[in-house]
């Protein structure tokens, strides 16, 4: 279940604190390109081209934030980082089944994976440890407000097969119960003085760039191995779901931009309501132990 944490330092709304579940939701592999049949392939297959950044994605938050683990005192946030650390590890096994379905499928995903791992070593092997969590800050921001995008708008996942939508909606839940745990992190050791912003804020265009660079040739990659590429009524689906009836990819750049605020805090923007009932939401899916 969960519950709030006392050590918000901005006063507003208290963070929540993770709970790590171990979850299997058992996809059926021969749906993975036509799961999304409300939308059409479109929509799925741009949600299975987001999950092939999850695995190594979660990886790179991981190992950023856990170097930081020993230098947390207060004794709820180093709870709240070992949650956040468990949950992204179950994030990355289960979109790790979800992509191998896809490889499947779709064989030239493979390299695509690939390719984000090696830019993500990359990183790791030349960016400072304050820089690779700035990152993950600024990713962990970006993955917030997409989370709140798909559970505001219930219907994107309407009308598609369960388990792949149970297995979104989940992933969405976890990623704003955990949403500002790399944040406070990021405060504890940074601060909040004028080089902490610039640094954050920086890197969140950087990482904007850099995402929206791997992301989009992926998805018309994908599209065109599916032929689809010029289906126009694909396309007029994916611009309802994205930027006129659902709005869900147009209604993001207020809340990213929200990020700018020199004050700004994830949890200032409070949806905690979507975790309401979230016990008796994954309780069919839970692992045995």
């Amino acid at each position: 279940m969960s519950t709030p944490r006392t050590n918000k330092k901005n006063g507003g709304t208290p963070s929540m604190l993770p709970v790590r579940r171990n979850l299997k939701f058992r996809l059926p592999a021969d749906r993975i390109v036509d799961w999304h049949e409300a939308g059409g392939p479109h929509i799925g297959l741009f949600m299975n081209t987001l999950s092939l950044f999850f695995p190594v994605g979660e990886r790179f938050f991981m190992d950023s934030v856990r170097h930081y683990r020993d230098r947390i005192t207060d004794p709820e946030l180093k709870q709240a980082v070992t949650a956040f650390i468990g949950q992204e590890a179950m994030h990355g096994r289960e979109h790790q089944e979800y992509n191998e379905a896809l490889f499947a499928a779709i064989p030239q995903t493979v390299g695509m994976e690939r390719t984000v791992a090696r830019f993500l070593g990359f990183l790791q092997r030349h960016l400072a440890p304050s820089l690779q969590l700035s990152t993950t800050i600024a990713l962990e921001h970006f993955t917030a407000i997409l989370a709140d995008a798909l559970l505001s708008k219930p219907s994107v996942l309407e009308g598609t097969e369960p388990h792949y939508a149970a297995l979104w909606r989940w992933h969405a839940l976890e990623e704003t119960e955990h949403k500002s745990v790399a944040f406070d992190v990021w405060e504890t050791v940074m601060g909040r003085g004028p080089r902490a912003y610039v640094v954050r804020t920086g890197t969140l265009v950087f990482a904007t760039i850099i995402f929206w660079s791997f992301a989009t040739p992926y998805y018309l990659r994908v599209l065109r191995s599916q032929r689809r590429l010029t289906n126009l009524s694909g396309w007029r689906s994916f611009i309802r779901y994205g930027f006129t009836r659902e709005r869900t990819l147009i209604g993001l750049v207020g809340p990213w931009a929200d990020y700018f605020r020199p004050r700004f805090h994830p949890w200032d923007h409070d949806n905690r309501q979507y975790l309401e009932g979230m016990d008796r939401f994954t309780a069919p899916y839970q692992a045995a132990a």
